[in-house]
């Protein structure tokens, strides 16, 4: 079990259902759902700092994008040489091609998901993440 998952999704129905979803999942002790990327970065970088061990980002998303996010994210909180950077999962409804390779490309990124996530399919991140 994880001790805390993070989802970043501008919408509150995903938010929500991943919630709902993780809970049934039993894989993790606390879920913090965050509506922005900037606010998530702020949450990383001050009272969340290192405690996170997984990230379920979206991709599309107003203000900062999930790529953007990644960017900001690997030069910030993930780049502390004294805790583990958190394992990302897109979390996606993009089948795009080129964006699973962009995903890929950036060092914290574990996986690439297309919405909506199961029960079966969050234990399975889970277990990626601690692996």
């Amino acid at each position: 079990m994880l001790n805390t998952v993070m989802v970043i999704d501008d919408s509150e129905t995903d938010l929500l259902y991943a919630r709902i979803v993780l809970e049934r999942a039993g894989v993790a002790r606390e879920l913090v759902l965050v509506e922005s990327a900037r606010e998530a970065l702020q949450l990383l970088a001050g009272r969340l700092a290192g405690a996170v061990d997984l990230i379920l980002l979206d991709i599309n998303m107003p203000g900062m994008d999930g790529f953007e996010f990644l960017e900001a994210y690997e030069a910030g909180p993930g780049a502390d040489p004294a805790r583990a950077p958190a394992s990302v999962v897109m979390l996606t409804s993009s089948p795009d091609p080129a964006d699973r390779l962009r995903a890929q490309r950036h060092a914290c990124v574990r996986g690439y998901r297309i919405k909506p996530l199961d029960v079966p399919g969050a234990q399975a991140l889970c277990a990626q993440a601690t692996a």
